[in-house]
């Protein structure tokens, strides 16, 4: 069975694709079967979220691409920058996993949170789109989340 033991953003034509959500994406061992039926071993030094684009290198040399599925998610807006920059306070402070962008916040849906961010006057729209969060604080460090909330 191909290995893939590295991830670059240079290459040519790709061999074939692979199209994953956002936790298929972040892995960092696991056998895996291309769009095309093409069977490999993922088997990177370390976990990592694999990028809409990436390109995975198999020991033939072959490329694999990686394709973000799109996935049900809250489009989440502000009245103004200002306000989108509490509406995101608000969403890190229940650690969710967010895409952060200029305008707008992607995330998971949650009806709970969507009221509580219709409350904060957001606008909170239905959308299917690729989901690449933000990596946290501790993201590619062997710490943990060391702090307490009341």
């Amino acid at each position: 069975m191909n290995r893939a033991t590295a991830v670059t953003r240079s290459f040519g034509a790709a061999a074939d694709t692979i199209t994953l959500d956002e936790t298929a994406r972040h892995r960092r061992r696991v056998s895996m079967r291309s769009d095309n039926g093409m069977e490999f071993l993922l088997d990177l030094p370390e976990a990592r979220l694999l990028q809409h684009g990436d390109g995975l290198v198999l020991d033939d040399g072959s490329v694999v691409e990686v394709r973000a599925a799109p996935e049900l998610l809250y489009e989440v807006r502000g009245r103004d920058a200002r306000h989108l920059v509490a509406l995101a306070w608000q969403l890190g402070n229940r650690h969710l996993p967010a895409q952060i962008m200029q305008d707008r916040i992607l995330i998971r849906r949650d009806r709970v949170i969507c009221d509580m961010l219709t409350g904060l006057g957001a606008t909170v729209t239905e959308v299917a789109e690729p989901f690449s969060p933000e990596g946290g604080a501790y993201h590619g460090h062997a710490q943990g989340h060391h702090h307490h909330h009341d």
